[in-house]
């Protein structure tokens, strides 16, 4: 059976990502398109690689009927998604890609992005939607808060390590690469491609806001506090997030844990042992790719992550658990293989 979506925060890369997926799923329509900014416009006039689509024209949120609208993708910056989330009728089950509802303590939020939540009440009724670690949870629920694609990245290669026991949950060192479009499509000085191309650079230092998401879920699967440390860096490509996860542990039974944990899973490859994956063999596709590799000192050993961080990172995770809330099958409309070269 059918079932009818709408995207709100549709001209963004994160939007325009959902409606490439969406229009080739075999159970869902998208029925509306929200860009407030960008309203009264054609889909064809935002992302011209998207005019062979038959698709409504972009209105306001105000403007949906959203009688016929089974459940909204909140494609929006995080300080404008709790108040939109929270006006949306109590029929309608909501994916929120921002950091909106990310953080279960409050505190925590206002803490990492400096402004009090204002959706409280929704807030304790949202499920974390790391689709392979929360599947029961995000089955049952009625708004679920998509991750960060670095934190995402990142968990993949450690939380079946910390779960498992293998590693020292007080030695972990995450150091990433990540493409340019995981800093959204507004316009930015420093994301000019004469300020990006040719270069690379760390960025939100000290501390990024991803690390808060970090201590939550390291630490709820150590079952004590682990405190991270996290590096990202900006690369000049435009899709995809490698992370190399330095660990204390034994290389044979981190791989081992890595093969027990995801040998049921559709999208995540685990690597022969010792091989390392490449971002352009997951671009444009839902899969992750993990390796792990032992260094040349005993004891030590790094894990390997990669995704395309507006796919699996971002838009290919809510569609998959857009799947899992509505009762489809998990992997319908995101099947497709990686682009490449």
């Amino acid at each position: 059976m059918t079932k009818t979506v709408a995207i709100i925060g549709a001209s963004g890369y994160t939007g325009a990502e959902l409606i490439r997926l969406l229009a080739t799923h075999p159970d869902l329509r998208i029925g509306a398109l929200c860009a407030n900014a960008k309203a009264g416009l054609r889909i064809a006039q935002v992302f011209p690689h998207l005019r062979h689509l038959d698709l409504p024209a972009l209105v306001t949120v105000e403007e949906v009927d959203w009688s016929g609208i089974d459940l909204a993708f909140a494609a929006l910056p995080h300080g404008t998604s709790q108040e939109i989330v929270a006006s949306l009728p109590e029929h309608v089950k909501c994916i929120d890609l921002s950091a909106g509802f990310r953080l279960r303590d409050p505190a925590v939020y206002e803490k990492w992005y400096g402004d009090a939540h204002r959706a409280l009440h929704l807030q304790e009724r949202a499920v974390y939607g790391l689709s392979e670690f929360y599947r029961e949870q995000i089955s049952a629920a009625h708004l679920v808060a998509g991750t960060g694609c670095n934190a995402a990245t990142g968990m993949y290669a450690i939380l079946p390590l910390l779960s498992a026991g293998v590693i020292d949950p007080d030695e972990i060192i995450l150091d990433m690469i990540c493409g340019v479009s995981g800093a959204g499509r507004a316009a930015k000085e420093g994301m000019l491609h004469s300020e990006v191309s040719e270069g690379t650079h760390p960025y939100g230092l000290p501390v990024h806001r991803h690390t808060s998401e970090f201590d939550q879920e390291f630490s709820k699967a150590a079952g004590r506090k682990v405190e991270a440390i996290f590096t990202p860096h900006l690369m000049p490509a435009n899709r995809g997030i490698l992370c190399t996860a330095h660990v204390r542990g034994d290389a044979d039974a981190i791989h081992a844990a890595m093969v027990a944990r995801y040998k049921d899973e559709p999208f995540v490859v685990v690597l022969p042992q010792g091989e390392a994956p490449a971002t352009r063999h997951v671009r444009g596709s839902n899969f992750v790719h993990i390796g792990v590799v032992a260094d040349r000192r005993p004891g030590r050993v790094r894990v390997f992550s990669t995704l395309d961080n507006l796919a699996k990172g971002s838009s290919g995770q809510a569609v998959q658990n857009a799947n899992l809330m509505l009762g489809l099958e998990e992997t319908s409309g995101l099947t497709m293989a990686p682009v490449f070269p």
